[in-house]
């Protein structure tokens, strides 16, 4: 008997854990479970959104259904942290006289630990262990300097992995686990053995949390919104990419994150209609936005403190953040006065998810203009997202606030006034997120109080609670004295 742990890999195309087992257990005419955990309290540890769990324990319900066509029980545990998980799965691994565990690698620092706690243990029970690293194209640790070091600017990591890819063939992607080959159990036997945990199914609870954007939880749905993607309007994503009025990113985020898509298949779909090339920027830039989800995980995995709240620039460290509660609530509630801040906070706040330029605006908003200390806009934002992971999550705010490798310079400042005309000069985007702003004229949408001032027209909305200008030089100088 084999088991196959699920974890950030909730499908059945591409799944390479799944793929080994599946493929021994013909060769051996033998049988395959499969396991999910629920650990609610270690996700409330690090923040996981309620709308992500959610989206998970639909996608759960859906693969149950994939697997059980191929003769595969799933069998859901809960428990409360990743200190009981090995007992769990030694337990499940000893009755159901399993011999060999399958499960893909996750990278950061609480998973490894984890990990490695469960290998020592069934190890010790002479259960075969075997791992495999599905979550990226390329696993951490391969993509390193002449000296093997790992990178810690994104240009000369993005060209290094763009050189290894070409020479890198997905032999997982010529495989499929068809309901036309299933394994051996009978129905019945499934049956059995989904009666004998069935006090635990689907043990997950999102709080009644949903999200205005109906997010698919169906494998077939999800691969066809990436294939309408790379074939209909990648070629435009440079261009239309950072407009948040436009439907020009992708929105496969959140299900890479849960692992509802496989890296792969998007690497390779994209490949399929896009040439990636100086002739092609759309294709190019949405590879290179993959990149960075690769390099943010490489960094996870080679400085385990960043997975400890700790910044990747020690001397950030010293940074005195001044910012006031009131204005932190002010922040996740889209009431700051500035229009595309706001708009950007509610879209969150409604739907899960966030345009990525936005997502750069409001993080700098808040530590350069309101001196609020990142980790707490990355675990608002985690506790929010769909596509919440922590990796990307930790390395974008990171980015923000001039903490993190490659960061953003701390005297480049966003100012958010010139980004929303910028990026959304006509307010398409605002006036869908602030209706109380649906009568200002185009020329003032993004300073509405100097409308309503100039033509005495009372706004139910708040003024700027900050000057940015004088923010702006108090960042500054907060950087500076910490530096030295």
């Amino acid at each position: 008997m084999f088991l196959v742990w699920f974890r950030q890999d909730l499908r059945l195309d591409d799944q390479l854990a799944l793929l080994a087992a599946y493929q021994r257990a013909k060769e051996q005419h033998t049988s395959i479970i499969a396991l999910y955990i629920a650990s609610p309290q270690q996700w409330g540890s690090h923040h996981v959104a309620p709308i992500q769990v959610d989206l998970i324990a639909r996608r759960l319900r859906h693969l149950s259904d994939d697997l059980a066509r191929l003769n595969i029980p799933l069998i859901f545990k809960r428990c409360d942290n990743y200190q009981q998980i090995p007992a769990i799965v030694a337990k499940l691994a000893d009755q159901q006289g399993v011999t060999d565990l399958f499960y893909n690698r996750q990278y950061e620092y609480n998973e490894l630990m984890r990990d490695h706690n469960v290998d020592e243990c069934l190890t010790a029970a002479d259960i075969a262990v075997h791992h495999f690293d599905d979550l990226l194209l390329l696993p951490p640790g391969s993509v390193t300097t002449g000296s093997g070091e790992m990178y810690k600017v994104f240009t000369p990591f993005k060209k290094r992995a763009l050189s290894l890819l070409a020479e890198t063939e997905f032999d997982s992607l010529k495989h499929s686990l068809s309901p036309q080959r299933p394994l051996s159990f009978k129905g019945s036997d499934i049956e059995s053995i989904i009666l004998d945990y069935q006090d635990e199914q689907f043990p997950i609870d999102n709080h009644g949390a949903m999200s205005s954007i109906n997010w698919f939880a169906v494998e077939d749905k999800i691969a066809d919104h990436l294939m309408a993607f790379c074939q209909e309007r990648a070629v435009d994503y440079q261009r239309d990419r950072d407009f948040p009025a436009i439907d020009g990113t992708s929105q496969l985020s959140p299900y890479l994150a849960i692992g509802a898509l496989s890296i792969r298949r998007c690497y390779q779909q994209l490949l399929s209609y896009n040439q990636c090339s100086d002739d092609d920027l759309g294709g190019a830039t949405w590879l290179s936005e993959l990149l960075w989800r690769e390099f943010y995980k490489h960094l996870s995995f080679a400085y385990p403190r960043l997975s400890k709240g700790k910044p990747f620039h020690l001397w950030t460290d010293n940074i005195q953040w001044q910012g006031k509660t009131s204005d932190f609530i002010a922040w996740q509630r889209g009431e700051t006065g500035f229009p595309i801040i706001d708009a950007a906070m509610r879209q969150l706040n409604s739907t899960g998810w966030m345009h990525n330029r936005l997502r750069m605006i409001t993080a700098s908003f808040l530590t350069k203009d309101l001196k609020i200390d990142w980790r707490q806009g990355e675990h608002y934002f985690s506790s929010k997202l769909i596509d919440g992971d922590f990796s990307a999550n930790n390395g974008g705010w990171q980015w923000a606030a001039s903490t993190g490798t490659d960061a953003q310079p701390y005297f480049r400042i966003f100012n958010p006034t010139t980004q929303g005309e910028r990026f959304d000069p006509k307010g398409e985007f605002i006036r869908q997120w602030i209706p109380e702003l649906a009568e200002v004229p185009d020329k003032f949408i993004h300073t509405p109080h100097i409308w309503s001032e100039n033509a005495t027209i009372p706004l139910d909305y708040p003024l700027p609670i900050v000057d940015h200008k004088a923010e702006r030089l108090s960042a500054i100088a907060m950087f500076k004295a910490a530096k030295e």
